[in-house]
């Protein structure tokens, strides 16, 4: 079985190779510029205004990375699936839920794809994430609220071989690369309490598990790769 490691890795690998398989890139410097336009002009007047620029300069572009980047996510060894569908595909809505939210800004000022596993399905199974965004791109790989018998089993996983875990997540070549995210329980769950004493072994405090790495820096152009 493939270790998470190393399908991030190759997943990191895998978006390298599709970044620059398009000739000049997959994405023009008006990419990143017109997040930055909706950023300042997020309403619905502005939107429907810039609609063809954003078929044109964000949604077509980011279609055909996600569909050059399938037959490489077929290859890593825990295969995940790269849907260029405009919906119900990877590519997730630039529309924002705002029924429970005091920020009533109606559009996501960022552009993100969720990779799912090929062979796991349901909200519990592993998924890799791609965040383009103008200062905080990124990508990641995790499970996000698993139900509770999968949360279980990954804290119970911890517990079992605590020295992994730490070893893993304290590794330089770990930290320097990502962080490890996800929302967390105010109290440690009853069965990782003790053993979880110490931010060393936090994993076992999260209600999701995923680790991220940053990808680009820039607030307004997308670096030559893209």
């Amino acid at each position: 079985m493939a270790k998470p490691a190393d399908i991030v890795q190759k997943f990191m690998a895998a978006l390298g190779k599709g970044l620059v398989m398009a000739k000049g890139g997959h994405f023009g410097p008006d990419f990143f510029r017109f997040l930055v336009d909706l950023r300042d002009h997020n309403d619905r007047h502005w939107f429907l205004a810039h609609k063809d620029r954003y078929e044109t300069a964000v949604r077509d572009p980011f279609l055909r990375f996600v569909a050059d980047l399938g037959p490489l996510l077929q290859k890593l060894p825990s295969p995940f699936t790269a849907d260029p569908s405009p919906v119900g595909g990877s590519m997730m809505r630039i529309y924002r839920d705002i029924r429970f939210s005091p920020d009533k800004s109606p559009y996501k000022t960022c552009v993100a794809a969720h990779f799912r596993h090929v062979d796991l399905k349901g909200e519990s199974a592993p998924a890799l994430y791609l965040h383009l965004e103008p200062g905080e791109s990124g990508l990641g790989g995790g499970i996000w609220r698993p139900a509770p018998p999968v949360a279980k089993r990954i804290r119970d996983a911890i517990v079992r071989d605590s020295s992994r875990w730490r070893r893993i997540t304290q590794r330089r070549r770990f930290t320097s690369t990502y962080t490890l995210a996800g929302e967390s329980y105010t109290r440690s769950p009853r069965s990782t309490q003790p053993v979880i004493r110490s931010p060393m072994i936090s994993g076992g405090k999260t209600s999701s598990l995923s680790r991220r790495s940053r990808i680009v820096k820039s607030r307004r152009g997308a670096s030559s790769s893209l």
